[in-house]
């Protein structure tokens, strides 16, 4: 049995904690018993109050001795606080000293960093937590588009739900492909994942706008980015005139409407260059590009590297 500590503190993120505990414990089920032991460990006995319900906590930092073979850090907003603590960052580094590999979910990688034990490595955290990250420890690469990061032993993830992707990452590691993807199933989890994945979709990084016509068309244009999507077009899909809908549209999501449109189709041609076998020319076209140097130089801005590019590193950090 593989021993996973899982590390939480005074409100701590619920799911960053029982996230990866079920996907440790259902794939140890379906090895039929040959998987994990988990334990959560808090720095005092009792109730721990997390952002949605209370944790009992297995051991204390006291009690947690011996070898550790995965040693996670949840987030949480009480994660500056519990940085705060001398004694418990002490007991982090200690614990990370006889740990075969070590971890964050969310933003628990400001744990790690605390510790020193991102100091030179690559990693990544939360979406809205990465500049913080940067800022706070210059001496960590962060990595803000990635859902999860592996430098060395070390490895973090992105927020919330990428905690399980990454708990799966390393169920594929430890078990092999298949016991990771009959527990990805189990979990109904829409897909296994890899780690190159964006955190969040170009819908998700604009607002939403108020305004119905807006709202409607902002849900429509994913499933239409080979259609015309000009600001002409878009104007009379919603009804409006085209200086008033171009302002409109920029006040209420954030962003320009061609902006939006470029991010909806890079975000399409990346998800096909990740999960698919597509040539590259048909991938621009379903996308609503067109052409592949239209694509080329989109992706040039958004990503900084080409279609090919792109599709050559993903699959390498992704083996």
């Amino acid at each position: 049995m593989r021993r996973v500590v899982i590390v939480v503190f005074p409100w701590v993120q619920s799911l960053d904690v029982l996230g990866p505990a079920e996907v440790f414990g259902t794939a140890t089920r379906i090895a039929g018993g040959d998987g994990y032991e988990v334990e959560v460990v808090a720095g005092a006995a009792g109730p721990l109050r997390t952002s949605s319900v209370s944790l009992h906590p297995d051991l204390t930092f006291d009690e947690c001795r011996g070898p550790i073979d995965t040693l996670l850090v949840a987030g949480g907003r009480g994660v500056h606080e519990a940085g705060r603590d001398e004694s418990f960052v002490a007991w982090l580094t200690a614990a990370a000293g006889r740990s075969r590999r070590v971890g964050s979910v969310c933003t628990g990688a400001f744990m790690l960093a605390r510790a020193g034990l991102l100091d030179g490595r690559r990693a990544t955290t939360h979406w809205a937590s990465c500049d913080e990250l940067s800022r706070r420890h210059p001496e960590v690469t962060v990595e803000a588009d990635p859902i999860f990061v592996r430098d060395g032993n070390v490895v973090t993830s992105a927020g919330v739900t990428a905690g399980m992707d990454l708990a799966l990452a390393l169920v594929e590691e430890d078990l092999g492909r298949e016991i990771a993807l009959e527990t990805a199933r189990w979990l109904v989890m829409f897909v296994k994942r890899p780690g190159g994945q964006a955190q969040f979709s170009a819908q998700l990084a604009a607002q939403m706008a108020e305004r119905e016509p807006l709202r409607e068309l902002q849900q429509w244009i994913p499933d239409h980015l080979d259609a015309d999507l000009s600001v002409p077009a878009l104007a009379r899909r919603a009804c409006m005139s085209e200086r008033h809908f171009a302002r409109a549209f920029r006040d209420e999501t954030g962003m320009t409407p061609a902006v939006y449109v470029e991010a909806a189709r890079v975000e399409r041609a990346r998800i096909a260059l990740e999960t698919g076998e597509l040539p590259v020319e048909t991938v621009a076209r379903q996308a609503g590009f067109g052409t592949v140097e239209t694509m080329r130089r989109a992706f040039r801005r958004r990503v900084g590297v080409s279609p090919a590019g792109y599709r050559s590193r993903f699959r390498s950090e992704a083996a």
